[in-house]
């Protein structure tokens, strides 16, 4: 009876564990990648998002918080779209990457949900392609 009892807790264990690393990233977009002044969407921009959120399964075909960022998808997803956790933000607002909600998880200064991407963060050079696009108007390039 104890060892059966200490098995079910293992096993609860771990499938706490599975998924709460259910949303990591397995590989990061490339540390070494340049950083662009007007990066491309389609060439700089998804890439990172087919990497590291939806090929997580957090922002694939379920879509965490409504947001699916699979290619074909994400543009619209996300560009002057209003947030699913403050309503009050756009999930990318042209132009202004500080404001962009995306960009707040992304930093980790969001007040309602989590930190993105879950359990890690982008690479630097990463995170500065996104808010450049923003920045440069966010276009579907």
């Amino acid at each position: 009876m104890k060892t059966r009892r200490i098995t079910s807790l293992v096993l609860v264990f771990l499938a706490g564990a599975m998924a709460s690393t259910a949303c990591r990233s397995n590989s990061s977009p490339d540390e070494t990648a340049t950083v662009k002044d007007d990066p491309s969407f389609a060439a700089d921009i998804q890439p990172i998002f087919n990497t590291t959120c939806s090929a997580t399964s957090c922002h694939g075909a379920s879509g965490q918080a409504g947001l699916v960022l699979l290619s074909g998808q994400a543009y619209n997803n996300l560009v002057n779209v209003a947030s699913t956790q403050d309503a009050t933000k756009r999930r990318v607002l042209p132009g202004d990457a500080t404001n962009s909600y995306l960009v707040i998880k992304l930093e980790g200064r969001q007040t309602v949900g989590t930190k993105m991407p879950q359990g890690g963060a982008l690479a630097a050079n990463s995170l500065q392609n996104i808010k450049n696009w923003i920045d440069k108007g966010a276009k579907n390039n």
